[in-house]
Formats: structure tokens, C-alpha cells, sequence
């Protein structure tokens, strides 16, 4: 197992609220592949440097840090290119933990 790190833009576009419920159902939606989650870190809503669509121009972003096999994170990718919840992803290997000794 590896770990790795989900970048997740969420998708705000008219709508403010339900922005809790949404990383909510990415979580699960990762725990439910067979991923085991070890962190999950909100961060602000941010304002987009390049808007691509006049509709998408700041979305929240949130960090997920879970392990998991190597085709765990292509079924992931798979899935939440269909979310509608999710405006853009990025999942990135982690090195692994070394124990305190």
C-alpha cells in the first residue's frame, strides 16, 4: 500500500453552501474503494489564476491524505471525473513514513 495525496477542487459554482456535505461524500466515496483515509484538510475558497470558464472562477479546495493499492487511485480518478461535486483533481505519491526510532 501507498500513500497518496487527493487535491480536490470542489465545484462552488452557484452554490455556497453544502460545501461540509460534499467533502463528506469524497471521503466516503475514497473509504468505500478501499482506501484508508488519514487526514483531511478544508482549506479556503480560492480565487482561480487562469479561469478557463467565465462560470469557475474561485473554488474550495481540500486536501486528502489516505493510503491505499496503486489501482485504487485510477478507480478514484475514474469516479470522480463523473462527480459533479468535484470541479478538478490532482493525486500525487507521498514518500512513505518512516517509524521513531
Amino acid at each position: 500500500m501507498k500513500r497518496y495525496e487527493g487535491l480536490f477542487v470542489l465545484n462552488t459554482a452557484g452554490k455556497e453552501e453544502g460545501v461540509k456535505e460534499a467533502i463528506d461524500r469524497i471521503t466516503n466515496e475514497v473509504t468505500a474503494a478501499g482506501a484508508k483515509v488519514e487526514t483531511v484538510q478544508k482549506m479556503d475558497k480560492r480565487q482561480f489564476m487562469r479561469v478557463a470558464n467565465k462560470k469557475h472562477t474561485a473554488g474550495f479546495y481540500v486536501n486528502i491524505i489516505f493510503t491505499a493499492p496503486p489501482a485504487v487511485v485510477a478507480q478514484l480518478r475514474n469516479r470522480f471525473t463523473l462527480n459533479e461535486d468535484v470541479f478538478r483533481i490532482l493525486f500525487t505519491t507521498l514518500p512513505e513514513t518512516k517509524p521513531a526510532s
